[in-house]
């Protein structure tokens, strides 16, 4: 989070600087500005405007009115005016606003320049408060609005009733004479000011229950707390929630806080179901889980040393699926060519790694067009001469029989059944370069 530093305390009204810093030589001119403009108080999201007359002392003629907003020593706005004509020149800038930056005073330099590249500065200093809005608007998805009243300094809330999950953005009007509406949505990991990306809140049920904001720190709420064995996923991208846990084969899940858990796609790959207990069922390590709440399944990842996993050279690690034809934990959600939803397939042990599919389902019946690679992206891979399989329902692509070099089809003629279960496992403890693929039907 970026911090400005002001010169913080009780905003006093502050007058134009009138130093003018004229080192040219005659040769360069003598670019003067006289200003007619001072600030005795503004605000975060203001316009800015300015009023300034230029001319050169030495009858040079002029170039550019660049003009600079400071937080602290930090340029936040900027903007270039061709000043191709002695006389007056108006101009904006608008005054960022961010989270935890205090009431404090920003300045606005001035730099005109002739064409013979002299130039003179002027400064105003501008005490900058954070706005105290009358009220804020939720602005739910299906684009119904809701008005957050002022419950404090910098705190809204919106009572009502509301489903259990909603998603939004949060809109601030503008403020005063030169302010701007804002808006407050979801960027990356956290939210943020100037998108409208959708926030997920959520509750335990529908029902009458508060949705806040706070202006100052961005805080919001409600977000219900997830967790897998006391460790808390996060928030990680729109409707994702994402923990990296160190696990054991065998190892008794809790999951937490998934209301209607029942209703989810659980990967068998990763995790069985036993005596009503969800257990672990791939071998010891460190796994990425990122729940997906929109197509309620758990998405599982190997890593390695903080990263995650690729094939190492001595067969240990992850091998990754990426192609056509087979998602997870349907169709609806296939990998394709998008490396960034490769599979990772589970290590079992012994240096092999496995995907479960079900025919129709989660894998193409008659048409499949997707390989196996060392890492979730480009890079190594296994071609045709690096691995071999007995299947007579999958095949191998050569280049020259339907498919690319190491790319998998449907053998002409067969097909998988509909709603049947196959394990493909691929087993590389002969050498990277020396794999098998086993297709089972259980």
């Amino acid at each position: 989070m970026k911090r400005y530093h002001f010169l913080i305390g009780c905003v006093i009204a502050f007058v134009a600087t009138t130093s003018c810093q004229k080192e040219q030589s005659a040769m360069d001119g003598s670019p003067e500005m006289t200003l007619h403009t001072t600030y005795d108080n503004a605000f975060f999201a203001d316009s800015l405007q300015f009023s300034v007359d230029v001319s050169d002392g030495s009858g040079i003629p002029l170039s550019t009115l660049k003009a600079y907003l400071y937080y602290g020593d930090e340029i936040v706005s900027e903007t270039t005016i061709r000043t191709k004509e002695y006389g007056r020149y108006e101009g904006k800038l608008f005054a960022p606003y961010y989270a935890e930056i205090p009431n404090g005073a920003a300045t606005i330099k001035l730099v005109l320049q002739n064409i013979n590249k002299g130039t003179s500065e002027e400064q105003i200093a501008v005490p900058l408060q954070r706005p105290d809005y009358p009220h804020l608007t939720l602005v739910a998805e299906d684009g119904t609005r809701h008005e957050m009243s002022r419950t404090g300094l910098y705190q809204y809330m919106a009572e009502k009733e509301f489903p259990m999950k909603l998603k939004g953005y949060i809109e601030a009007p503008a403020f005063g004479e030169h302010g701007n509406v804002l808006q407050f949505g979801y960027s990356g990991d956290k939210i943020t000011q100037g998108t409208n990306s959708l926030i997920s809140f959520s509750y335990l049920s529908d029902g009458v229950y508060p949705i806040t904001f706070n202006t100052m720190n961005y805080a919001a709420g409600p977000f219900l707390s997830y967790s897998i064995n006391d460790v808390d996923l996060l928030l990680s991208g729109e409707e994702l929630y994402t923990a990296d846990l160190s696990l054991q084969k065998d190892q008794v899940l809790r999951i937490d806080g998934i209301a209607d858990l029942a209703d989810w796609s659980i990967d068998a790959d990763y995790i069985r179901q036993e005596n009503g207990e969800y257990r672990f069922d791939a071998i010891n390590g460190t796994y990425r889980i990122t729940a997906d709440f929109v197509r309620k399944y758990f998405v599982i990842e190997a890593m390695q040393a903080g990263q995650l996993a690729k094939l190492n050279t001595d067969g240990t690690g992850a091998i990754w699926i990426i192609g056509e034809g087979i998602g997870k934990p349907n169709l609806a959600n296939q990998v394709g060519w998008t490396t960034e939803k490769a599979l990772c397939m589970a290590p079992i042990g012994n240096k092999r790694y496995r995907v479960t599919v079900v025919g129709g389902e989660s894998m193409r019946a008659d048409n499949i067009n997707f390989k196996f690679f060392h890492q979730k992206g480009w890079g190594g891979e296994f071609a045709g001469a690096h691995i071999t399989t007995e299947s007579e329902l999958i095949f191998i692509g050569d280049g020259t029989n339907g498919r690319d070099s190491g790319n998998l089809g449907i053998t002409t003629g067969s097909a998988l059944e509909a709603g049947s279960t196959y394990v493909l496992t691929v087993d590389v403890s002969a050498g990277n370069e020396a794999a098998v693929l086993i297709v089972e039907k259980r």
